[in-house]
């Protein structure tokens, strides 16, 4: 890593020439409307690894593409769409770190799903058109973001009160019969005090895989209260998404677009169509409340109620495999003509209905330059999983939607959390922020096969983070940090093992510079594991990737973002990741003997992550950039097969936003294009990887059998917006 080491030298020999501009730190200007931001946020002098984006930055990509997808081109990010075109099932990894560890909060409520802790961003269809900005805190988040972050946090705040009444028609039309249509609304301020404000979203699309279809629809609806010291909002959001899987990948890359969910295959073995309706069938709503309140010059308040009601299936045709034995379906063997029948072709939903409660409390002191916070987030999960048998060729005299399996999953949490920034001298500035967390978790049942289920866990973690930040000049700032974190496995580390908590320790050094022209971030860190549940590559029946507890891991990076204006109308903003993600240690059992591989590279992990977007604004109303990533080789193992890598790519793509001020009653109208992957590469961002031990074909000669698959993303496509502002 000395390149690594060198780069950073370099940055800060050129730098340390630069003067006197104040750090632009656009949360400490926040109204009454984010008094909990200083709480939920870090600001610009802590010492964490952050970037802000705010809806403007959003705008002219938000054409129906997830939130993930929308931030493809931060520093370390990487995404990928199951359907290959940004829509349906998305996914975001930050440092090579899976969803499950980027630690998602919707106004300060935890958004991972309890069990899994995944983040299912097409149950929020269109969310960014109701978002006011974003913050992506890289490594250990803060203790305000939920479970302990192994990866990153993401930290969203969803729309303004608006002091003035507008209404808004968007519609984006794109390849694979992409079609999107948004209404959006606003009172603004009545008698001063109260605002109503919703929109109401449809998005559908084909998808590049075939099948791969998605009918989303979404709303978002708040009511807010508001004068000089209170800030009450009562927020309704939510969605409904039918989707058709995708998740299987492909192993065969001579057909790009194929996908095999619901393959239906005559007596002969011949395939001879598609079960239509393999697909997902969710819906979610989330019922809000936030009072902030300030009490006097140095104390405010903030108080935040939560009720997520989730309920919805997965429906599925099996014709082979174990989901077809009458032992996993929990039948008893069919006599029929003097014969046993113990399978038999079937159609399955696999029921998730579940209920999610946060309360979160929460004081804020500032005095002068020290600043403290502290309070406590408590929540209960609650969800219910059960599978219904819903049509069998043979299944004797069953009932009709009989239960072939049900289980309930409880887990309780209690988060107290306290963050001091105290001043030690006029640049020097200190920062500690400690998170107690007690965790419950509690599953009972059956699980497919039938297999009991049950799961026992308690957990108590204390997670404490402390810096210094260093102001060297008005514009020049250094900052280290040291974070710990600790977490509980999920529902499925469970399901497919007996997994140990992960440990994290994470050393943060940086560097921010901001001046008239330009702004350079950087940073270096450590990541140090000890054992983390790392992703084996390989997927279990539902498509879940299945993780195993590795003992000690690492990874230490570089991370730079900059952005410079030149020529008036030119802005050139790169980012650049370099990392060496490292198993310390590892062993394999290979051809069915325990071997010692040394240290290898952790799975999903690309050394090379490169961003970058070059615009140009001729006139206050055009604006074009060309936005380019580029991702270096990765493993879809921690065992260094070659069979599991995915090459390199680069992918770039071509925004375009015009604007218009027409008469008739309208203030504007926006024209956005988008095209992705405008130079048509063939690429793939995402896969599995699996291994088996083969020792039927020569029990004498076991071997170990390798496989993969992939997930293409569509070459050259585009859409095209349509924004009317009344």
């Amino acid at each position: 890593m000395n390149n690594i080491i060198r780069v950073f030298l370099f940055l800060f020999f050129i730098n340390v020439f630069s003067q006197e501009i104040e750090l632009n730190d656009t949360l400490d200007v926040f109204m009454l409307e984010e008094v909990k931001v200083s709480t939920i946020r870090a600001k610009s002098t802590d010492p964490v690894t952050h970037t802000n984006i705010n809806k403007e930055d959003l705008k002219s990509r938000n054409l129906g593409q997830d939130i993930p997808i929308l931030l493809n081109y931060l520093p370390g990010v990487v995404t990928t769409s199951d359907a290959g075109a940004g829509i349906g099932y998305t996914g975001i990894r930050v440092r090579g770190s899976d969803a499950s560890r980027v630690n998602v909060t919707l106004n300060g409520i935890p958004f991972n799903d309890s069990e899994s802790q995944g983040t299912f961003w097409v149950n929020l269809p269109d969310f960014a058109s109701s978002v006011e900005s974003i913050q992506l805190q890289r490594g250990v988040g803060t203790s305000t973001n939920g479970s302990g972050a192994f990866g990153a946090s993401l930290n969203i705040l969803t729309d303004a009160v608006q002091d003035d009444p507008f209404s808004s028609y968007s519609s984006s039309i794109g390849s694979f019969n992409t079609l999107r249509n948004t209404l959006k609304f606003s009172t603004g301020l009545l008698s001063d005090h109260f605002e109503l404000s919703g929109r109401l979203s449809k998005i559908s699309s084909d998808g590049y895989i075939d099948r791969a279809s998605s009918n989303l629809k979404s709303y978002f609806l708040q009511g807010a209260f508001k004068d000089k010291n209170t800030l009450i909002k009562a927020i309704v959001f939510g969605g409904h998404e039918i989707t058709y899987q995708s998740w299987y990948g492909i192993e065969d890359l001579s057909n790009r677009t194929y996908n095999p969910a619901g393959e239906i295959y005559d007596q002969n073995g011949n395939l001879s169509g598609f079960y239509d309706k393999q697909e997902d069938n969710y819906r979610q709503d989330h019922y809000q409340v936030h009072w902030n309140e300030k009490i006097n010059l140095l104390w405010s308040t903030s108080l935040g109620l939560n009720y997520t009601y989730g309920r919805g299936y997965y429906e599925e045709y099996n014709d082979s495999g174990s989901d077809t034995n009458f032992a996993y379906l929990g039948l008893k063997p069919l006599e029929l003509g003097g014969q046993t029948i113990s399978e038999t072709e079937n159609v399955t939903r696999k029921w998730l209905d579940n209920d999610y409660y946060v309360i979160t409390l929460s004081a804020n002191y500032l005095k002068n330059k020290t600043r403290l916070d502290f309070g406590m987030l408590f929540s209960r999960y609650i969800g219910d999983h059960f599978g219904s048998l819903i049509w069998a060729q043979n299944a004797g005299d069953i009932l009709p939607r009989s239960r072939f399996y049900e289980n309930q999953g409880d887990k309780r949490e209690i988060n107290l959390f306290a963050k001091i920034e105290q001043p030690i001298t006029k640049k020097l500035t200190s920062f500690i922020d400690i998170q107690y967390r007690k965790v419950k978790y509690d599953v009972n049942g059956q699980i497919a096969g039938p297999i009991i289920f049950n799961v026992n866990s308690n957990y108590d973690f204390f997670n404490p983070k402390a810096g210094i930040t260093y102001q060297a000049s008005s514009n020049q700032q250094f900052y280290f940090s040291y974070s710990k974190a600790q977490r509980e496995p999920s529902r499925s580390d469970f399901e497919n093992g007996n997994p140990k908590p992960e440990i994290l320790n994470d050393y943060e050094l940086g560097w921010r510079i901001n001046k008239n022209q330009f702004y350079v971030y950087s940073n270096i860190y450590l990541m140090a594991y000890k054992d983390q549940l790392a992703l084996t590559g390989a997927l279990d029946e539902v498509g879940t990737p299945i993780r195993e507890n590795i003992g000690e891991s690492s990874r230490f990076g570089i991370e730079i973002e900059a952005k410079f204006n030149f020529l008036e109308k030119w802005s050139f903003q790169p980012n650049i990741a370099i990392s060496k993600n490292t198993n310390k240690d590892f062993y394999f059992k290979r051809d069915g003997i325990l071997t010692y591989l040394g240290d290898t590279n952790l799975s999903y992990s690309p050394e090379l992550v490169i961003g970058n977007a070059l615009t140009y604004r001729p006139s206050d109303n055009l604006n074009i950039s060309f936005l380019t990533k580029i991702i270096g080789d990765q493993y879809m193992s921690n065992i260094d097969s070659e069979n599991s890598k995915l090459d390199s790519y680069s992918v770039s793509d071509l925004n375009v936003s015009y604007e218009l001020n027409p008469t008739l009653g309208l203030k504007t109208i926006t024209l956005n294009l988008l095209v992705n992957n405008i130079l048509d590469k063939k690429y793939i961002s995402n896969g599995y990887f699996y291994t088996y031990e083969d020792n039927w074909t020569n029990p004498d000669n076991i071997k170990t059998i390798e496989g993969t698959g992939y997930y293409p993303q569509a070459g050259i496509n585009f859409i095209l917006g349509l924004t009317i502002d009344f």
